[in-house]
């Protein structure tokens, strides 16, 4: 397979789709288990030195280029992978299955993602464009916070600004965690079907790890914003 097929043929898409959709699995394993420090009871200093390590090293750094790159591949070639499937189903079946054939989430895998996109671009917002862009073209810079004579930024306080009062913006956050589970409900078993695992013994303790990484990742997530609104952390 060329590099030009890669990007372009029905099965170079679904492999883009599956090395990316891995890469960001793990990239939310590491996430949602930074982000739990919020519930460490210091103050949030352990979230925010944690935070600053992903921030200031240069291993993450560079990690977070694949991963800024991942995001654009997988989004990418799933909206070409949807226009593509919607193009030779273009006449439908005589009989509608509906979730007899197959989940309505597995069907809805478009929307879902464009969901997830917008929630992405609010957290962006929110905390990744102050924290790397803080004080460039007018973006708000993070308040700072001393352990041990050295300055942090202070993204637990951040996280409390964003989120502690703003019923709107926790729900809206929590309606894209929700979003983000149905698409790991799907995605987590495809990516790794389509790079060959077939063997039903394996795959089905794959699919079952991914349903339960479906439902506890993105509810940690939510938890987060939930946390401050009602003032646990």
């Amino acid at each position: 397979m060329t590099w030009k097929q890669v990007f372009t043929s029905s099965i170079g898409k679904k492999l883009v789709m599956g090395f990316t959709g891995i890469f960001l699995i793990l990239f939310l394993i590491v996430h949602v288990g930074l982000n739990a420090c919020i519930w460490v009871p210091d103050g949030g200093e352990t979230f925010n030195k944690a935070a600053h390590f992903m921030g200031s090293m240069i291993v993450p750094r560079i990690l977070e280029i694949g991963l800024f790159a991942g995001f654009f591949l997988h989004i990418i070639q799933g909206y070409l992978l949807t226009v593509q499937n919607r193009s030779k189903r273009s006449v439908g079946y005589a009989v509608d299955y509906g979730n007899r054939g197959s989940k309505w989430y597995s069907r809805s895998m478009g929307i879902l993602g464009t969901l997830i996109l917008l929630f992405l671009i609010m957290h962006i917002y929110h905390f990744w464009t102050p924290s790397r862009l803080g004080g460039m073209w007018n973006i708000h810079e993070l308040g700072t916070v001393m352990y041990n004579g050295k300055e942090y930024h202070d993204l637990f306080n951040e996280m409390r600004i964003v989120f502690a009062g703003n019923l709107v913006i926790v729900i809206v956050y929590v309606l894209g965690c929700i979003s983000l589970g149905y698409h790991l409900a799907h995605g987590f078993k495809s990516a790794f079907r389509t790079l060959g695992v077939h063997n039903n013994r394996y795959f089905d303790m794959i699919k079952a790890t991914g349903y339960a990484f479906a439902i506890i990742v993105p509810l940690a997530f939510a938890m987060m914003p939930v946390s401050y609104y009602l003032g646990w952390v």
